[in-house]
């Protein structure tokens, strides 16, 4: 009989709150074996979330409501049910809908198979007025495995099963800004990969806006690349190598003695803007290497993680193991 936690992040989906838990409720009717619990995180919803999170946990007693004292965002949210959950494995998942229960019985039967981790991938394909979405989510995961030390699955989605073993190593990383579809590839461990086609909400619109978007794509990459850092130790490089071009061309000028198509102080000039300007960049890049070494160091991210020996999972198991 395995012991699984469920943590699931509300901001104002009170008049869908009990609809979803029904659905999840339903979904889970062939799993009497296991036992569950569900850990409701009130984002400092200004609707009746509140409430209707009270009267939840009075008609089932396995309903947990854990309330932020203001809206600090999905992420955050995250963390305070990771922080609370004891159990044998721990599933991930919004009250909107999107994320469909009917998904949760495979992701528990590949866990109780011997994965870690079920990550599961958004598909947008066949789901109408998502085509700016589905380019801008491409170009950002694009963007991240290419410059980012942590190859994150394109279309992660933050609907997922950790294992008790991984959901502590999880824990363990302490830093302030979060982006858990790059953290939970970064811990490792066995890990698989099943698509799903997001659910219509149940009710209103999505409340995660262009801005928390932005904010979310700038943690993520910010906290798996260093790449930023750099860019003026290369910009610097370029000025120098064209500093060195422009001395080459001025002396062969020189070297012939065709000096009267040059005008007066203008080499002279682009010589030395360009040798100061790449000096700069090229001191600027070396003391961004150093920023990302301190950068590294704050995050006080665990030097190694360490897992148990365990069987490795059946291949009769369908799906694809992630990358990284």
């Amino acid at each position: 009989m395995a012991r699984i936690d469920f943590i699931i992040p509300v901001y104002n989906e009170g008049p869908a709150l009990e609809r979803f838990h029904a659905s999840l409720i339903s979904a889970l009717d062939d799993l009497r074996e296991h036992t569950f619990r569900f850990l409701y995180v009130n984002d400092g919803s200004s609707d009746d979330t509140a409430q209707v999170l009270d009267r939840m946990s009075q008609s089932d007693s396995r309903t947990v409501p854990i309330e932020l004292s203001r809206n600090f965002g999905h992420q955050a949210a995250i963390s305070a049910g990771l922080d609370s959950f004891d159990a044998d494995a721990v599933i991930m998942m919004d009250g909107d809908g999107e994320h469909p229960p009917a998904l949760v019985p495979e992701m528990i039967r590949l866990f109780e198979s011997g994965y870690d981790v079920v990550q599961t991938q958004r598909i947008d394909a066949h789901r109408k007025g998502f085509f700016l979405k589905r380019v801008t989510s491409a170009m950002f995961y694009g963007l991240i495995n290419h410059l980012g030390e942590t190859n994150v699955v394109s279309g992660a989605a933050d609907f997922r099963l950790l294992s008790r073993e991984a959901g502590d190593a999880l824990r363990r990383l302490p830093e302030y800004h979060r982006f858990y579809r790059a953290m939970v590839h970064w811990i490792g461990f066995r890990i698989v990969v099943i698509p799903y086609t997001p659910a219509p909400r149940i009710e209103g619109r999505s409340k995660y806006s262009l801005g928390k978007m932005l904010r979310l794509a700038k943690d993520g990459m910010f906290s798996f690349s260093q790449a930023p850092l750099r860019l003026g130790f290369l910009v610097g490089g370029v000025f120098i190598l064209l500093a060195v071009a422009e001395i080459i061309y001025v002396l062969s000028f020189w070297i012939r003695g065709d000096t009267s198509s040059l005008v007066p102080g203008w080499s002279s000039l682009m010589v030395v803007l360009t040798i100061s300007s790449g000096t700069s960049m090229f001191l600027i890049g070396i003391l961004g290497i150093y920023i990302g070494m301190i950068f590294e160091e704050v995050k006080r991210r665990p030097v190694y993680l360490a897992r148990q020996p365990k069987s490795a999972p059946s291949s009769q198991i369908t799906g694809q193991d992630a990358p990284g």
